[in-house]
């Protein structure tokens, strides 16, 4: 690590006055001295500084005089008017004010004087309504202002408890004031939809919102904040399960913005709001995270997703880990358990970290999240090895049979478990977003694994009956006919019955389609590194261990397997199956 002279450490009492003597720079402003992290002093739950121990140096050194972060770390646009760029300012704090044996930048003078100027460039964004802008300086902005909340408020925690930057302690809790005036206002229609629109970036400005009150207690405000709690658990989470992204699901907002911002609110407030929803979210998770069998992590149903698309999650995930947050509800939600590391596994990549001889990996711009580091505050409330093992074997699709079908604003999931699969569709009069992707969506096998992993925002690798010029039906609604018996039938079809496709799922699955014109069965798979695949005119094999999968088409046709060019997951790959076919095509899928 490099040292600091001991001029440049100086403690916050005498920051604070240096900072009054401050000129206003005439050039960028002077950056402490860039340090290089030893992996050994970090506590194991601290592991997720040391990266950005590493960004501090050249953060400051890319900063305008005035306190804009420029330089293009966080955020987009990188706009000098753009608040959510300034949200590093809770890192700038952090170190600053933090007494550790591997942080030289606590009371540096020149990271206080940076710190200084962002917040003030950061408070000067605000509009007098209490709103921060993002896309436009004109723009009154729900996402702008609901993190904001939540980084000043943590970075005023952060002050206050090091005793330094008075004057912005006393401007940053009239700026959460306001901000919550306008933030709790039920009537203001940019926080405030049924359905919530962006349901992640209103729970943020409700988490923020019960720190500072905490700090600045209003009662007023804290009736508004009590009320808004209740209004976010009925506007905000579908009867499905899932929280409202764009009027539909989406992992990655859901599970790795939404869920920790709900625990951060609730270890704020203890509202039981909270604690519900999350336990409705579990059961959701429950049947969109397909576990690998051999462990190794989960793939996630993804094609229904309205905005990203998160498609695997490594089974330990070590920090800088955004869902890390989300260990807070498992004592209260005991199924949560299955979706998080265990405390030994856990601790078991920490000690292999801190081992590594190598240097701390670098983050790269802009994947530079100030949300790791403001989400550490809690503690850990991990499970034990055991816990998470009998939360596992809760999973419902560790059963073998059942029929679930979810329904919520036009949109239809289907989830069929039967001995040898789990199949998944998503179907309805609408979809949620232009990025979902309707049909059949997923299948897995309780000794194999995920087979085949429909995606979103992607005609190419979908599974679909596409048609001349890469035109599939999923990209676009289908409505569904849900038959029933057993073995269990179901019908869909596009708005103009260009295409109906037939499902049944029983020991066996078939899929029967009915095109009007010549067409395309592509069908994504998930293919192991360990795979054997054979193809011929009538069909594939594919066998992952003493599993072997038949896709067989029962007519000579012309088909091919190409590799994704860009889609890969840990010691797998994704490979398009195509057959042409003259409009009409039955597929029938066997295992033994």
């Amino acid at each position: 690590m490099n040292a600091f002279s001991r001029r440049s450490l100086i403690t916050g009492a005498t920051a604070i006055g240096l900072l009054a003597a401050l000129p206003v720079p005439a050039h960028a402003l002077p950056a402490p001295p860039p340090v290089t992290p030893d992996r050994r002093p970090f506590a194991p739950e601290e592991q997720r500084f040391a990266p950005y121990l590493m960004l501090v140096s050249p953060m400051v050194a890319d900063m305008e005089p005035g306190g804009f972060f420029a330089g293009g770390w966080w955020r987009n646009p990188a706009a000098s008017y753009n608040a959510r760029v300034q949200e590093h300012v809770y890192t700038l704090a952090w170190f600053a004010t933090q007494s550790r044996s591997w942080n030289p930048y606590r009371g540096n003078a020149n990271l206080l004087a940076a710190l200084d100027a962002g917040l003030g460039h950061y408070l000067g964004l605000q509009h007098a309504d209490g709103s921060w802008p993002e896309y436009s300086r004109d723009q009154h902005s729900l996402a702008a202002t609901g993190f904001a909340m939540g980084y000043l408020s943590k970075t005023n925690a952060l002050l206050r408890r090091a005793g330094v930057l008075p004057q912005r302690q006393a401007q940053i809790a009239a700026s959460l004031r306001l901000a919550m005036t306008w933030f709790l206002n039920g009537s203001n229609g940019t926080v405030w939809q049924s359905p919530l629109t962006w349901a992640n970036q209103t729970a943020a400005g409700l988490a923020g919102s019960a720190l500072a009150l905490k700090q600045d207690p209003d009662p007023v405000l804290r009736q508004r904040l009590t009320e808004a709690f209740a209004r976010l658990a009925a506007t905000g989470q579908s009867p499905a399960g899932y929280f409202y992204e764009e009027s539909g699901a989406d992992t990655n907002y859901n599970f790795e913005v939404m869920l920790p911002e709900l625990a951060d609110a609730w270890r704020q407030s203890g509202d039981a709001n909270l604690v519900d929803m999350a336990r409705k979210y579990t059961g959701w998770l429950g049947y969109n995270l397909l576990r690998e069998p051999d462990g190794s992590g989960w793939f996630a149903n993804i094609a229904p997703n309205s905005r990203t698309s998160s498609k695997f999650y490594a089974d330990v995930r070590p920090d800088p880990e955004r869902t890390a947050l989300n260990n807070q509800f498992v004592p209260e939600v005991p199924d949560l358990a299955a979706f998080v590391p265990s405390r030994e596994d856990l601790a078991a990549a920490r000690a292999e970290w801190a081992a590594d001889p190598a240097p701390v990996p670098a983050l790269t711009k802009p994947d530079t999240s100030p949300r790791i580091l403001a989400h550490a505050i809690y503690g850990e409330r991990y499970p034990s090895r055991s816990e998470r093992t009998a939360a596992i074997a809760r999973l419902p699709y560790q059963r073998a049979h059942f029929t679930e079908r979810r329904s919520d604003q036009g949109q239809d999931f289907l989830f069929v478990r039967r001995p040898q699969f789990y199949l998944g569709g998503y179907f309805g009069t609408r979809r949620a977003t232009s990025l979902a992707r309707t049909g059949l969506t997923f299948l897995w096998h309780p000794v194999a694994g995920t087979i085949v992993q429909s995606v979103n925002n992607n005609n190419h690798a979908c599974w679909a009956t596409v048609f001349p010029g890469q035109v599939p039906d999923s990209n676009g609604p289908q409505q569904a006919e849900f038959l029933g018996g057993e073995p269990y039938r179901f019908r869909y079809r596009t708005p103009s019955g260009s295409v109906v496709t037939q499902v049944t799922v029983g020991d066996r699955i078939t899929r029967s389609v009915r095109a009007n014109a010549a067409a395309t069965e592509q069908i994504p798979l998930v293919v192991r590194d360990s795979d054997t695949t054979a193809l011929d005119s009538r069909g594939l094999t594919l066998t992952r261990g003493r599993v072997t999968f038949r896709f067989d088409w029962a007519q000579e046709l012309n088909p091919s397997l190409r590799p994704a060019s860009t889609i890969t997951y840990p010691g797998r790959r994704m490979h398009i199956l195509t057959v042409p076919h003259n409009g009409t095509f039955a597929l029938t899928i066997s295992v033994r």
